[in-house]
């Protein structure tokens, strides 16, 4: 009989540096990507990639996390983890979008925003909160997906969406199982009991209704198959925008801030 697959088993999963990041996905999602810099104000960020692209033939703005794929573009992305100045490059190109009428998909992968002395001196919470205000009131459609590690406020950033997906093995949690263990049991050991405590796995989220869609891996995971992966990621991405597509601007925001009003609101 096969071991069932543990909250942690997830995690392991979802940091997987074998699965697919974000170039894979724009690689056989999208097509005519072209990448914009900068956030106008401090400097380009490389832990967030931003730029107009096509998937089929949807006219979208692309922002994704960023972790790399080998030690050097770890180092340059800083592991995912973006400044304030990622945030609000987000921003700015969001911006675009809306005034172009372009759709907006987010591919998430981050253990967190962060947390250094610099970061936080240039505004990090301001950025973050900025961010969940400005993606929450912005009148074009917005499609996330959460393809590896939602890590807290770094994730939520750009986690604001009319459509949350999220990949088969992804986690998505307000802190790491270690930081949790740390802080409730002072013991890094129980990381395991806190994943499990913590319902970050895509099954126990949706049915929280914290997320939307799950999308299936293919066997073994997507660290196996990143073109099954991707493609399976882009269909559920075209599916989500063909429905939130239907509403008006108007409809579009409102819709959205009841989704958001509605979570955590778990009596019947």
């Amino acid at each position: 009989m096969a071991k069932k697959k543990t909250a942690m088993d997830s995690v392991k999963l979802a940091r997987d540096p074998k699965r697919p990041h974000i170039g894979e996905f724009i690689k056989y999602v999208c097509s005519d990507f072209e990448e914009l810099h900068g956030d106008r104000l401090v400097n380009d960020d490389r832990a967030i990639v931003a730029g107009f692209a096509k998937i089929d033939d949807e006219k979208v703005l692309v922002i994704g996390h960023n972790k790399g794929s080998n030690v050097d573009e770890n180092m340059a992305s800083n592991f995912g983890m973006a400044n304030p100045d990622g945030y609000r490059k987000a921003m700015r190109l969001a911006k675009l979008a809306e005034k172009f009428s372009n759709s907006i998909v987010t591919f998430v992968d981050t253990p967190g925003a962060y947390p250094g002395d610099t970061a936080e001196a240039r505004g990090q919470a301001e950025a973050i909160a900025k961010s969940l205000e400005f993606f929450a009131l912005l009148k074009t459609p917005i499609i996330v997906v959460i393809t590896g590690e939602g890590g807290s406020g770094g994730a939520l950033a750009i986690a604001v969406g009319d459509k949350v997906l999220m990949m088969e093995n992804a986690v998505y949690s307000v802190i790491s199982p270690e930081g949790c263990a740390g802080i409730l049991w002072r013991d890094g050991s129980k990381a395991a009991e806190a994943a499990e405590a913590l319902k970050i796995t895509a099954s126990a989220l949706k049915k929280l209704d914290a997320i939307d869609v799950i999308v299936k891996e293919p066997a073994g995971g997507a660290q196996n198959d990143h073109k099954g992966a991707c493609e399976a990621v882009k269909k559920a991405i075209l599916s989500a925008l063909k429905e939130v597509k239907k509403l008006s601007k108007d409809e579009l925001v409102e819709a959205r801030y009841a989704k958001l009003r509605a979570m955590g609101n778990f009596s019947k």
